[in-house]
């Protein structure tokens, strides 16, 4: 995948991929304590499976900051966003409408919590918790997005 898109600015919020998947984006939340680097997990709305914060690219504004705008409607999180995409994983959506894809493909932008917010658009409506690495890759089902997790490093993504 060209990381050089991650700057342009969205125009279209579906955005179809060469080999037909429609394209969103996520935001692995992290941050150290005592040395031990932890991810924001929630649960989707739908099944209440562990995942990041995700959603569609938001016209008028990067990959990363649609990311970054997930991570607060999703989360109330906080926090400086990398410009460039960790990486990609796939899934299969089966709750679509009748002729939609379900086929997706995420593009992974680090973000580093500072806060949380008090209240945010989806409050009450999903279950969050910080887990170790370790712990966010058992937890997540996408196979790529467990080895994406299992190989995030802090220390090549955090602003000095």
């Amino acid at each position: 995948m060209n990381l050089n898109y991650a700057n342009e600015i969205v125009t279209e919020k579906r955005i179809e991929m060469p080999d037909g998947r429609i394209r969103q984006v996520a935001a692995l939340v992290y941050r150290v304590k005592k040395h031990q680097t932890e991810i924001l997990l929630i649960t989707s709305r739908g099944t209440g499976r562990w995942v990041l914060p995700k959603g569609w690219p938001q016209v008028g504004k990067t990959f990363a900051h649609s990311a970054k705008t997930e991570a607060y409607e999703e989360a109330g999180a906080r926090g400086d966003i990398a410009p460039f995409s960790i990486g990609v994983y796939r899934y299969e959506k089966h709750d679509m409408s009748e002729g939609e894809c379900g086929d997706f493909v995420v593009d992974v932008f680090p973000m580093h919590f500072s806060h949380q917010e008090k209240s945010w658009p989806e409050r009450g409506e999903r279950r969050l918790e910080w887990v170790s690495v370790e712990e966010c890759a058992r937890r997540v089902e996408e196979p790529e997005l467990k080895a994406l997790i299992a190989s995030f490093n802090p220390a090549l993504v955090t602003p000095r």
